[in-house]
């Protein structure tokens, strides 16, 4: 029986990408795929192979799937001989290129990727919103646009707070405290987070890499990031304000059964991965209005207006201030975050996958 080959490019495991979404995404989708092959006899004829985009020898296989796509980097392929299909995240630096300056060769390069991803089969996206804003951008056709949602790992599950202690030590967290987590860009609206929490005097720990990054270049993309470096090392209480750093899962876990408050206070996501990893753990959620955020929440915590201060102050007080509410949106989180599953995700890759291989027969 002939085997129907899959390559998967897992590039971003090898780079910067390997401890952002991308590479979460990667590592946790090609580990569900594989599960779900080696189980289901439906794919007992199908094979998944690795492959990284700098060794690329595609002739042998009879479908590519690409999981990242940057609009400003050459990543797809020039003159495909194999069908291919891509996941696109999100578009955010095309829907606001003021914050994200691509300059002119980053525009030509969006020109080039543009046209190689309207030669793929079909497009993998993270959210309903993501859909519609892929079919404006790149005027993809929108029934060729398929939506498999992100999901938390087994990492992530509530713990008694009591047996945290120390993990709570070891990154000096209050005894108290709003939460935020993931990399420090424009669109996640920090600064406004920031000061919101300093004006209220609710402590506020910041989890990712991107935070306490070195040698930072001046460019428009790192302004929040510059920003918020600078805060921290002007505020004199060690607990007012806390970069952590990267931290691992099991730690990451902790650190969010331990948070009185989750937040995202972003402009804008494709997803929003870590409001998924708090409901998950029972933390409660305030979140943004805008963009993806109310799909994947769909109310089970408080939302509010990013673009007013006004409106996050009145949604982090109302859940701060009870707890009641609290617990009614850690229930909810907790019930919320099971339809979302890598189990389920790999099952509609598969069947975007079947698709794309009727269409070549």
């Amino acid at each position: 029986m002939k085997k129907i080959k899959i390559a998967i490019d897992v590039s971003p495991l090898s780079d910067g990408n390997s401890i952002r979404g991308v590479g979460y995404y990667t590592k946790y989708l090609v580990n569900s795929l594989q599960k779900e092959i080696s189980a289901n006899p439906d794919y007992s004829d199908w094979q998944i192979e690795l492959i990284d985009n700098s060794k690329l020898k595609i002739e042998n296989f009879d479908l590519i799937h690409y999981p990242f796509f940057d609009p400003f980097k050459l990543t797809l392929p020039q003159n495909p001989s194999v069908p291919f299909l891509v996941t696109v995240h999100d578009l955010i630096p095309l829907q606001f290129p003021k914050h994200y300056p691509p300059g002119l060769k980053g525009k030509l390069k969006w020109l080039i990727q543009r046209h190689r991803l309207s030669k793929s089969k079909y497009i993998i996206t993270d959210s309903n919103y993501s859909k519609h804003v892929i079919k404006d951008i790149v005027s993809f056709p929108v029934d060729k646009i398929f939506v498999t949602y992100l999901a938390a790992d087994n990492n992530f599950y509530p713990l008694n707070k009591k047996d945290l202690t120390s993990v709570k030590n070891k990154y000096h967290l209050p005894d108290k405290f709003v939460l935020f987590v993931g990399d420090i860009n424009w669109n996640k609206n920090i600064p406004n987070l920031v000061n919101t929490c300093l004006e209220l005097s609710m402590p506020l720990v910041v989890v990712g890499s991107s935070a306490v990054s070195k040698d930072i270049p001046v460019h428009p993309e790192n302004i929040d990031l510059l920003w918020l470096q600078s805060k921290a090392s002007s505020l004199r209480s060690a607990n007012t304000l806390t970069l952590t750093g990267f931290v691992p899962d099991d730690d990451l876990n902790a650190i969010f059964n331990l948070a009185t408050i989750y937040c995202q206070p972003s402009y804008a996501e494709g997803f929003g991965l870590p409001v998924v990893q708090a409901m998950k753990c029972g933390c409660p959620v305030v979140y943004s209005q805008e963009t993806s955020l109310p799909e994947i929440m769909d109310y089970n915590g408080e939302m509010f207006d990013p673009y007013s201060t006004d409106s996050l102050k009145k949604a982090l007080l109302k859940v701060w201030n009870s707890d009641s509410l609290q617990k009614e949106y850690s229930k909810k989180g907790l019930l919320r975050s099971k339809i979302f599953d890598w189990s389920f995700t790999a099952k509609q890759t598969l069947a975007v996958y079947k698709l794309a291989l009727i269409g070549e027969k």
